[in-house]
């Protein structure tokens, strides 16, 4: 068989203080970016979405990044563990990815005059996106263990490539969306306005981290259920 067992026993929910405070850290922060941020220096109020609309996109494409880790290191140890990780990155993933582009409507529809324009930024997210939900589509399709890890290991590889195309996509092609504000040369926003930014995304981070753990905890149920019983021993 492929695919080893798993473990039989699972670490303690060390996640669910981590989602509370997480929890917490989100309540304040949209507060903070409501009614205590100042209005963006362009887009006025309708700018304060993006203290939410910039740490889904960040934690999006980071979940989407360590599925592509997780789906390399599985296909290198056939380990199950890493199938269920890379399973429960996808699906987080793709809830903050459709978070990302629904709140890019809202956004657009007031600052671009529509819900939505072929731009190479939303394009590309859209993309991203998708691809994804074809791996979970993929996995709900293909009942065997040994081969649902194997080929969405596969396709996670393959989707996972749309990552920094998203990431650099402002920077190839003509686009209405704004550069990074976030570079290793520095940072194009105020600060009185970066640091709830921030304070968000770790809010965000936090949260996402409690979503991963208590996904990987049903994969990994799933994966130890499908572990076929001992045959029974012969006796003379």
């Amino acid at each position: 068989m492929l695919v080893p067992r798993v473990r039989r026993s699972l670490p303690v929910r060390w996640e669910q203080p981590i989602g509370l405070y997480g929890l917490v850290l989100l309540i304040i922060g949209n507060y903070l970016g409501l009614f205590v941020a100042p209005g963006e220096r362009f887009m006025g109020e309708v700018g304060r979405i993006l203290y939410v609309h910039v740490p889904a996109a960040w934690l999006s494409m980071l979940c989407f990044s360590v599925a592509f880790v997780f789906a390399m290191t599985f296909l290198f140890t056939t380990k199950r563990t890493w199938d269920s990780a890379m399973e429960a990155a996808c699906e987080v993933g793709v809830m903050e990815g459709a978070l990302l582009l629904l709140l890019g409507a809202i956004f657009a529809k007031p600052t671009w005059g529509e819900w939505w324009s072929w731009d190479p930024r939303l394009t590309s997210s859209a993309v991203m996106m998708l691809s994804f939900v074809g791996v979970l589509l993929l996995r709900g399709v293909v009942r065997d263990p040994d081969r649902r890890a194997t080929w969405s290991a596969v396709a996670t590889i393959l989707a996972g490539i749309n990552v920094p195309i998203t990431y650099m996509s402002v920077k190839w092609w003509r686009s209405l969306h704004q550069m990074q504000s976030e570079t290793s040369q520095g940072s194009t926003i105020d600060d009185s306005m970066r640091w709830i930014l921030y304070f968000n995304t770790f809010a965000f981070l936090y949260l996402t981290v409690w979503f991963l753990a208590a996904r990987w905890r049903l994969a990994e149920a799933r994966a130890e259920s499908e572990v076929p019983e001992p045959l029974p021993e012969k006796h003379a």
